[in-house]
């Protein structure tokens, strides 16, 4: 019985769909995170009476035919890269992006990695790197006798230097845009790396032609919309729980025919 095999891969599918939704719950107040959605599409489908094909030998042709279609599969986890709310920190070191683009980060492996999360902080020799110590590219090393670190929309990272009257500019933050953000490989700490799919990093300046400005003492907070999560996982259940009684009801028929006598 078909409706067996098909009941099951709904099943699979909707505790999928539950998995990604429990993750975007999960990760609501982490910062820069962007939210998936997980896309679905239908498995083959078995014609028992081809659509198209003739009925007669005068040559007439089936409207509509017979296919009964075999259940669902996954088809993709969408990354959803909508900006998220600006939530104000006054930390000098806090950098959120309004609009498109990543920082660019060096990874220990020596590859570049890239990150919507501006919670900068200083290492030991003054570089400004994640909370993991990844050196953001290019590298900028903030002076010890820094007062004060100012940086603007365009990236210009300035310090003021204690007995200097004029600021002295230190390095410029620069932005990677892709094709197809949503291509790129997550790795986890809120970092990514490009593929294929992604297509290739084009770096400029913050606040230039298809980049977004900086904003200081601030932070992108995900783009999880709560409410719209748990409706989510309200139909995501009800679906699970139709599919599982698409099982016990063929079970059922099953056993009707094997009491038959």
């Amino acid at each position: 019985m078909r409706s067996l095999n098909i009941g099951a891969t709904g099943m699979l599918a909707q505790q999928l769909n539950v998995e990604v939704i429990s993750n975007n719950i999960a990760n609501m107040n982490t910062t820069g995170y962007k939210r998936q959605r997980a896309e679905f599409n239908d498995l083959l489908y078995q014609n028992l009476r081809r659509v198209g094909s003739t009925s007669s030998d005068t040559g007439t042709v089936v409207p509509t035919g017979v296919q009964l279609g075999l259940g669902v599969k996954p088809a993709a986890v969408y990354r959803i890269t909508e900006q998220g709310n600006i939530s104000i920190t006054d930390n000098p070191l806090d950098v959120a992006i309004n609009g498109e683009g990543y920082f660019t980060i060096e990874l220990p492996s020596g590859e570049t990695g890239y990150t919507r999360a501006g919670a900068f902080q200083l290492s030991p020799n003054g570089d400004v790197v994640t909370p993991d110590g990844y050196v953001i590219q290019p590298g900028i090393t903030i002076p010890i006798n820094a007062t004060s670190i100012s940086i603007n929309a365009s990236g210009e990272v300035s310090v003021d230097i204690d007995g200097q009257v004029a600021p002295q500019v230190v390095g410029n933050i620069e932005l990677a845009t892709f094709p197809n953000p949503a291509g790129l490989d997550a790795i986890g700490d809120n970092t990514f790396l490009q593929t294929a799919a992604s297509g290739q990093a084009t770096v400029a300046a913050p606040a230039s032609t298809g980049t977004g400005s900086l904003l200081q003492g601030a932070l992108e907070t995900s783009n999880v919309n709560v409410v719209s999560e748990i409706t989510n996982l309200i139909t995501a259940q009800r679906a699970y729980e139709m599919n599982s009684k698409v099982i016990q009801s063929s079970d059922e028929m099953m056993q009707s025919v094997v009491q038959l006598r």
